[in-house]
């Protein structure tokens, strides 16, 4: 019997780059304490070492406009091709303009 590998489809498929833990990305209690006005201008900045609200990968460098604070999180609008769309992310991984 010949058992055939399959490719990985999951949350983090083809992110080796995009999220490897550069010294910028380490968690600091200011990154977690971070807050946000409705209104703000904020890129999605993933931090990989914090899993708790983090957007899927394919918003990375995202631009977008907070809407509302949600629990720890943030419902952030953004346009994806001609489409608005909304994310909730925590603040470790939004970057204020």
């Amino acid at each position: 019997m010949i058992f055939i590998a399959r490719r990985s489809t999951g949350f983090r498929n083809k992110t080796r780059r995009l999220l490897s833990g550069a010294a910028e990305k380490r968690v600091t209690v200011a990154s977690r304490m971070k807050e946000f006005k409705s209104g703000a201008k904020v890129v999605v900045r993933i931090n990989p070492s914090i899993h708790d609200g983090m957007p899927h990968p394919r918003y990375y460098g995202a631009l977008g406009t907070v809407l509302e604070k949600r629990g720890r999180a943030y419902v952030v609008e953004i346009k994806d091709g001609g489409k608005t769309k909304w994310l909730i992310a925590n603040g470790e991984h939004l970057k204020a303009i």
